[in-house]
């Protein structure tokens, strides 16, 4: 393996750990409806466990309500069910046709515990990422004692790595920054 593919191989992982983050920080509650709330919730459909935006339509008119439109008027039971069970803190509200979440204001002892999750899970990608700069630097090692590169070409390339590592960490503090701030606006 080369420098370069060791160096593009990382910086790929690196960047799927940001992404992570960022889909995770979507399923977090704000305040304000949005329909990446729902993804975690399965519903059983006719004995599978599957997301809500695959037996229904989501939409959100408002921006405090999600409202969900089943395909199959005999969802609606299935769904509400799995809200219910879910650990959004909604009440679904249905009229036979269509669900209504209303997405009430966050306390702001709610705002504190959602900031410590935002803190937590930024935490745990910054490990991610510092776990990639281990491993490349690692292999970079296996490169240099297998004689492929020389000491400096292995120096300049794990400098390059920490470059890379300092880049994405700085991104999660960003993101991880711009979430608070979301979720502590009132």
């Amino acid at each position: 393996m080369t420098v370069k593919e060791i160096h593009s191989t990382h910086e790929d992982k690196m960047k799927k750990a940001l992404d992570a983050l960022r889909k995770e920080y979507g399923s977090l509650r704000a305040g304000r409806a949005t329909p990446s709330l729902l993804e975690k919730v399965m519903v059983d459909y006719y004995g599978t466990p599957t997301p809500i935006n695959q037996v229904a339509n989501v939409s959100v008119p408002e921006p405090r309500m999600i409202v969900i439109q089943p395909w199959e008027k005999t969802m609606l039971a299935a769904i509400d069910k799995a809200i219910q069970k879910s650990d959004l803190g909604l009440m679904p509200n249905s009229d036979g046709t269509v669900i209504r979440l209303n997405i009430p204001q966050l306390t702001q002892e709610r705002r504190s515990e959602i900031v410590k999750v935002i803190h937590k899970k930024a935490e745990e990608c910054r490990v991610a990422i510092r776990n990639l700069r281990r491993d490349a630097n690692d292999a970079i090692k296996k490169v240099e004692k297998d004689k492929v590169i020389s000491a400096d070409e292995a120096k300049k390339a794990q400098d390059d790595i920490q470059k890379l590592t300092d880049k994405y960490i700085k991104e999660v503090d960003q993101v991880m920054t711009a979430k608070e701030k979301e979720i502590m606006e009132v």
